[in-house]
């Protein structure tokens, strides 16, 4: 037969609220394939240790750059709708992808505060899956 073990933890769940990013004000949708598809092509020139890319966003627009210690760089740019003015962050790029994997939307939406604080990511539509990723300086 199948026997199952598990082990009770004594402790207080994290609470998760404290890292979800409050007053993210800027808003960007994309078609989540198409974000994946472009991530993954610059993952291949992203430094191997960091897994770093910066998302830069303009209005209408999400531009992904990735470099590594060669000096070879990729950079690729999204039509995206946007609700920001200017602003770069620096994320892992495996992180991202794994988040954009675990969704099932056709569309992404990135909630973004600032280039310190953390990005929620939520499927559209109809989500109920969140991710939250934590900046890197890059």
């Amino acid at each position: 037969g199948l026997r199952f073990t598990s082990k009770l933890i004594d402790g207080k769940f994290p609470d998760y609220e404290t890292v979800l990013p409050i007053g993210a004000d800027k808003l960007v949708t994309v078609n989540r394939n198409t974000l994946r598809e472009t991530l993954q092509r610059a993952a291949i020139l992203s430094n191997e240790k960091y897994r770093g890319v910066k998302l830069e966003f303009s209005p209408g627009r999400m531009r992904i750059v990735a470099h590594n210690p060669e000096q070879e760089e990729a950079v690729e740019e999204l039509e995206v709708e946007t609700v920001v003015d200017e602003l770069a962050v620096g994320f892992n790029v495996g992180y991202l992808l794994d988040a954009l994997g675990s969704l099932r939307g056709e569309q992404v939406l990135l909630r973004l505060r600032d280039a310190q604080s953390s990005c929620l990511l939520e499927g559209l539509p109809d989500e109920r899956a969140r991710h939250v990723i934590m900046p890197l300086r890059l």
